[in-house]
């Protein structure tokens, strides 16, 4: 009888300590909790136009760029490295100015703001092959990064390799948003020509797909804000769960004393 007494009196004690855990996951919303929702329950297929998105060199990218010929030699003056895929290294980076213009040796100024990868790329094939036989050139922009903070198990700056990179794969890389995390107010900061643009997404609403934001653009910032629960756990949680401990140990006291 003691034995079955003593159990009931452990789970007791468990439960009292999880309840207010317990009630505070529960008044968080399936509905703001679940990804790219529909308006209305009837809808079964959603049918979105993919516009895409081709990033474009901007002041200050870096830009890494190899050039490459026929003869090695004459394409060396070119290069200030020798291995092609020297990402990590200055060697091949070329740093684009206020004006949207890189200086490249022998060729002098290129103007490359505006222009996307590939358009720049040609650009400076044409102006090489002035001094090369047959020039090849690889070009990319070596800065093209997000960052993501706020709600996410790994917030952080990523570098997009391919200079293409949706919010949800931002998100993802982020190691996904935390059960705090307010998905109904998403904040997106973008810099267009020496301003900056806040936009609020809902990430619970499919219309994100149709939204000129579902695709990030290079140094794009995401913060994802905390829910209220988060907000009360962090401001509270020195003040409160004392008191709240307090409390359950005076209820254990009371059952243990009133127990025959």
């Amino acid at each position: 009888m003691n034995l079955k007494r003593a159990k009931k009196l452990k789970l007791l004690r468990i439960y009292l300590l999880f309840l207010p855990v317990l009630l505070l996951f529960a008044c968080q919303s399936q509905k703001k909790v679940v990804y790219f929702q529909t308006k209305e329950k009837a809808d079964t297929v959603s049918v979105f136009r993919d516009t895409g998105y081709t990033a474009v060199i901007q002041p200050n990218d870096i830009l890494n760029i190899f050039v490459a010929s026929i003869s090695a030699e004459a394409s060396k003056f070119f290069n200030y490295s020798e291995n092609p895929n020297d990402d990590n290294s200055m060697a091949t980076g070329f740093l684009v100015d206020s004006k949207g213009n890189i200086q490249m040796p022998l060729v002098g100024v290129v103007k490359v703001g505006g222009l996307t990868s590939a358009e720049a790329r040609d650009s400076i094939t044409r102006k090489l092959e002035k001094y090369l036989i047959n020039p090849s050139v690889k070009l990319s922009i070596r800065n093209y990064r997000v960052t993501v903070l706020g709600e996410v198990n790994h917030p952080g700056v990523f570098l997009v390799p391919n200079e293409r990179i949706t919010l949800p794969e931002a998100l993802a890389l982020a190691g996904d948003m935390t059960v705090f995390s307010n998905r109904e107010n998403i904040l997106l900061i973008r810099e267009k020509n020496g301003i900056k643009e806040f936009v609020t997404i809902n990430l619970t609403q499919r219309d994100l797909f149709n939204s000129p934001y579902y695709y990030l653009h290079c140094n794009d910032i995401i913060y994802v804000e905390p829910t209220r629960n988060k907000r009360f756990l962090s401001q509270n949680y020195y003040r409160v769960m004392p008191v709240v401990f307090g409390g359950l140990a005076t209820l254990i006291a009371i059952f243990n004393l009133t127990q025959p």
